[in-house]
C-alpha cells in the first residue's frame, strides 16, 4: 500500500514539474506578453486582400508581429481591410489585436465643389474632421505638386480621425491615380507637367464657364488667345486661394501682381487656379473648333454669348448695358 502510494505521490510530482508547470509558466509569459503597452495612430490603413498581405503591412507601417500574435488573430478572427478607427492610441498587444479584427472607422463626407480653392477646402476639411488648420496647410504645401487643382473636385468618403498627414496623403494620392489613368488613356504616356498645364486651362474654364455644355468653346476662347498671343483677360483667374468667393473690381486688376492677373501678363499662370471636374479637364483637351475670341455674360446671367471681333463683343457689351438699364 506504502509502496502504490509512493508510486501516485511520484506521478503526481512528475506532472506538476514538468507538464502542468511548464504549461502554467508559459500561460504566464502569453499574458504578460499580450498585456504589454502598445503605442500606435488612432487611425490606421491595412489593404484589402489576404491575411498574409495584411500581416506584412501591420509588420512594416505599424506594429512588430511575431508568432504568438499570429496564433491569437487566428483565434480572433478575420484581420478587418480599409480604415480602422482604433478609438485610442494607447493599449495593450491583445486590445490592439482585438481592433484590427473588430473595429471600422466613421467615415464623414466631405465634398470639394467643382471650382472651389484649395483654401477653402482645407479650412472645411480642418472644421468638419476636427484636425489642425496650420497642420492640414502645412502638410498640403509640402506634398502638393502646384498650389491648387492636386485635389480632383468630386465626393470623398473619409476616416475620421486620420491625421493630417495621412488625410492629405490619401486625397492627393486619389487624384494623382485618376490623373495617371486618364492621361494615359487620351495621350498613352503621362507627363505630369505636360497634365498640369491641361488642369491650369481646365481650371480656367471651371471659373469662367456658365455650364458645362458652355466648358468646351471657352477652352476654344483661351487657345484662340493664347496662339494670337493675346492676354486671356479673365476675371475668374483671379478668384484663386482665398479670393475664391471675392468679387473682381478695378482696383483689384490694377493691384494685384501675381501672374493669376490675366489682365497685365500674358499666357497663363503659372498653378491652376481650383479644383477641377473630368467635364472642364475633357473641355481643356478637347476644345470646340471656333474663331471666338470674346465672351460676355448674357443679360439673365445664364450663359456666355461669344464673338470673334471686338467690334461684335463691343456691340453686346453695349445691349447688356442698355437692357440692365
Amino acid at each position: 500500500m506504502k509502496e502504490k502510494l509512493l508510486e501516485i505521490t511520484i506521478i503526481i510530482s512528475f506532472i506538476l514539474n514538468y507538464i502542468i508547470q511548464p504549461i502554467a509558466i508559459f500561460v504566464i509569459i502569453i499574458l504578460f506578453y499580450l498585456n504589454q503597452p502598445v503605442e500606435i495612430k488612432r487611425v490606421i490603413k491595412i489593404p484589402k486582400g489576404s491575411t498574409a498581405n495584411a500581416l506584412l503591412y501591420l509588420d512594416k507601417n505599424y506594429q512588430k508581429l511575431n508568432i504568438i500574435d499570429k496564433l491569437v488573430l487566428k483565434k480572433l478572427g478575420h484581420i478587418q481591410g480599409g480604415w480602422l478607427d482604433l478609438k485610442v492610441e494607447n493599449m495593450t498587444k491583445l486590445d490592439f489585436l482585438y481592433k484590427i479584427t473588430t473595429s471600422k472607422a466613421a467615415i464623414r463626407k466631405i465634398v470639394l465643389v467643382p471650382g472651389e480653392t484649395y483654401y477653402f477646402f482645407l479650412e472645411k476639411l480642418a472644421k468638419k474632421l476636427n484636425i489642425s488648420t496650420f497642420k492640414i496647410f502645412d502638410t498640403y504645401s509640402r506634398k502638393a505638386f502646384k498650389k491648387d487643382g492636386n485635389i480632383m473636385a468630386d465626393t470623398y468618403y473619409l476616416p475620421m480621425g486620420m491625421d493630417e498627414k495621412d488625410l492629405i496623403e490619401y486625397l492627393i494620392n486619389t487624384t494623382d491615380k485618376t490623373y495617371k489613368k486618364l492621361e494615359k488613356k487620351i495621350f498613352g504616356t503621362n507627363d505630369k507637367n505636360n497634365w498640369y498645364r491641361y488642369i491650369t486651362i481646365a481650371s480656367i474654364i471651371q471659373k469662367e464657364a456658365a455650364s458645362k455644355e458652355e466648358m468646351p468653346y471657352i477652352s476654344s476662347v483661351i487657345y484662340n488667345r493664347l496662339n494670337k498671343n493675346m492676354r486671356l483677360q479673365m476675371d475668374g483667374v483671379l478668384n484663386y486661394g482665398k479670393y475664391s468667393h471675392t468679387k473682381i473690381t478695378p482696383k483689384m486688376i490694377k493691384e494685384d501682381t501675381t501672374d493669376y492677373n490675366t489682365y497685365k501678363y500674358k499666357g497663363l499662370p503659372s498653378n491652376p487656379v481650383c479644383a477641377v471636374e473630368l467635364t472642364a479637364i475633357k473641355a481643356a483637351i478637347f476644345p470646340a473648333k471656333t474663331d471666338y475670341l470674346y465672351f460676355m455674360k448674357s443679360v439673365d446671367g445664364k450663359s456666355h454669348h461669344f464673338s470673334k471681333t471686338y467690334k461684335q463683343h463691343k456691340r453686346y457689351i453695349e445691349k447688356v448695358k442698355r437692357a440692365k438699364k
